[in-house]
């Protein structure tokens, strides 16, 4: 099997964060959210992978490289426009060939990896297999109804009224009939070759399509609230280790990371937590659910439930930042008045002074 990524999109429900910076490459737990996916696709077995690009694709391009770090080979295929999922298979042709493959979403997050997935579709004799999970808001999602067999019976595209509250995950395994599917739809409403109108051809005319309903959590880290959750989520089930230092007068309790490099001085931090490469924590607490990148500065601050990018400094803070997302190359400097707490997304190269 060979495996697709699709990296494509400008990630705008994330502004300003994405104004500059590819959405797959802000870090949960401090690694990229499309490391995540490389991971997971590599655990799965498949060492041949394709990542669909669009106007980040030289971003994404140098930051993933060859995918020698993961012991796999990356090809790059370029996508003109965002022109819907199914574009994104059928422009994928030439590197898919005839295999099997399993197309993941380049910014979602998974609880337990594909592997078992992979296993599953791998052995079958299944055309299609694709990852349902029930959610709360199905209007924003493409949905699937089910028949009282539990097989597939519709497929709707963010529908209006949903028929039921399974979303598709943003996993979907496709044999080569997938290409048939793609080439005999049409553009959506939003101009877009759906990926769910490729699958309901797919059922329609006579395919097998199986479903698989996660039961684990599921994130699509679209919007600052979800990538927070995912951080969430992630740092809950990391194994914390300590490779960083830590003085006399510091407070770590065992469900922090402290990566190589870090100096953790006259400081708490409380877990989860994880606290970047050549970070330096002074005079601070840093509370749970927090992530730290790398070379970062926190000193005479406060901060828990946050996200903060690399190469930024947050400095004299007596109110403690909260639920908040900060871009790489911020500082953040305390002016005279105070109020109890400020939330915060914040883009790249941000300068803000609190009042």
């Amino acid at each position: 099997m060979k495996g697709l990524i699709l990296s494509g999109g400008k990630g705008t429900r994330l502004y300003p964060i994405t104004f500059n910076r590819a959405k797959q490459l802000v870090p949960v737990a401090n690694k990229p959210v499309l490391f995540r996916v490389i991971e997971a696709i590599k655990e799965a077995g498949i060492d041949d992978i394709g990542i669909v690009i669009g106007d980040t694709g030289a971003e994404i391009r140098e930051a993933v490289g060859h995918g020698r770090r993961w012991g796999v080979n990356i090809t790059y295929i370029p996508q003109e426009a965002p022109l819907g999922l199914a574009h994104a298979v059928k422009i994928s042709q030439d590197f898919l060939g005839d295999e099997r493959f399993v197309m993941f979403l380049g910014d979602n997050v998974i609880q337990g990896g594909i592997s078992g997935l992979i296993r599953q579709f791998a052995s079958s004799t299944w055309n299609s297999q694709v990852v349902l999970t029930e959610v709360d808001q199905p209007q924003h999602y493409g949905v699937a109804e089910l028949d009282e067999q539990g097989k597939i019976k519709q497929l709707i595209e963010k529908p209006r009224n949903p028929p039921s509250n399974l979303a598709l995950v943003g996993i979907y395994m496709f044999d080569h009939n997938v290409f048939t599917a793609v080439n005999a739809i049409k553009p959506s409403w939003r101009g877009e070759l759906e990926i769910t109108d490729a699958i309901q051809w797919l059922v329609e005319n006579g395919f097998a399509v199986h479903p698989y309903v996660h039961r684990g959590w599921w994130i699509d880290t679209g919007k600052p609230i979800d990538m927070l959750e995912a951080n969430n989520r992630v740092l809950a089930e990391l194994e914390h280790k300590i490779e960083g230092y830590i003085d006399r007068d510091s407070k770590v309790d065992h469900l922090v990371t402290i990566e190589r490099g870090a100096e953790i001085i006259n400081s708490v931090i409380r877990g989860p937590a994880i606290i970047g490469e050549d970070t330096r924590i002074v005079n601070s607490y840093v509370g749970p659910f927090t992530s730290i990148f790398h070379h970062t500065v926190i000193e005479d601050s406060e901060i828990e439930h946050s996200i903060v990018l690399d190469h930024s400094r947050i400095v004299g803070i007596p109110s403690r930042i909260e639920d908040s997302i900060i871009g790489r190359d911020v500082e953040i400097s305390y002016s005279p008045i105070k109020p109890k707490a400020y939330k915060m997304t914040l883009g790249d190269h941000s300068r803000v002074g609190l009042l």
